[in-house]
C-alpha cells in the first residue's frame, strides 16, 4: 500500500498527498513539538516538510516508508530552522555589541591611532625613519636608500622589523 502511495504521489497525484497529509500531520506535528517543546517549531517544520515532499515528490524512493521519508524531511528541516534561527540571534547580538555609534567609533579610531604612532616611535631612529618614509610618504625603497644613502636591502630589513615589532606590540590592541 505504502509503495502505491510513493508511486501516486510521485505521479502528481494530489488526493494520494492529501491523504498522506491527513495520516501524517499530527503524529508528525507531535514528534517535532516533543523534541523541541516549541509550537511554532512543529507547526513550522510540519509545513515546510509536506511542501518539501510534494516539490521533490520525483526524488521519493519506494524502498523507504513515506513515514520514514517524511520524518527524515522533517529533521533535516527542523535542523535547517534552528540554524537559521541561531545565525539570526548571533546577528542580532553582534549587531547590539559591535556597532558603536558614531562617536564611539570616532573614539575608538583615535584611541587606534595613538596606539600605533605611539609603537612607532618606539621603534630605534634609523627604523622608523625608514618605515616612516615608505608608509606615510610612499616612497619606494630605491627612493629611501638614495635619500638615507643605504641599501634597498637595508631598507627591506628595516621596513620587515618595523612590521613584526607593530605586530608584535599592538596585537594586544587589535
Amino acid at each position: 500500500m505504502e509503495n502505491k502511495q510513493i508511486k501516486q504521489i510521485r505521479e502528481g497525484d494530489r488526493q494520494v498527498y492529501y491523504k498522506v497529509y491527513e495520516e501524517h500531520h499530527q503524529k508528525l506535528y507531535r514528534y517535532i513539538y516533543k523534541y523541541t517543546q516549541s509550537a511554532y517549531y512543529a507547526e513550522e517544520t510540519v509545513q515546510l516538510s509536506f511542501i518539501k515532499l510534494w516539490e521533490k515528490r520525483e526524488g521519493l524512493s519506494e524502498q523507504y516508508s513515506i513515514s520514514t521519508q517524511l520524518f527524515r524531511i522533517a529533521k533535516s528541516t527542523l535542523i535547517d530552522l534552528l540554524r537559521k534561527e541561531k545565525i539570526r540571534d548571533t546577528q542580532a547580538l553582534s549587531d547590539v555589541f559591535v556597532s558603536p555609534s558614531p562617536l564611539e567609533e570616532r573614539t575608538i579610531y583615535k584611541e587606534e591611532l595613538r596606539n600605533v604612532l605611539s609603537a612607532i616611535n618606539e621603534l630605534p631612529a634609523q627604523c622608523r625613519e625608514v618605515f616612516t618614509l615608505s608608509r606615510f610618504n610612499d616612497l619606494s625603497h630605491k627612493e629611501i636608500s638614495a635619500q638615507l644613502s643605504i641599501s634597498p636591502k637595508t631598507i627591506e630589513t628595516h621596513i620587515s622589523k618595523a612590521l613584526k615589532y607593530l605586530r608584535k606590540s599592538l596585537s594586544v590592541f587589535f
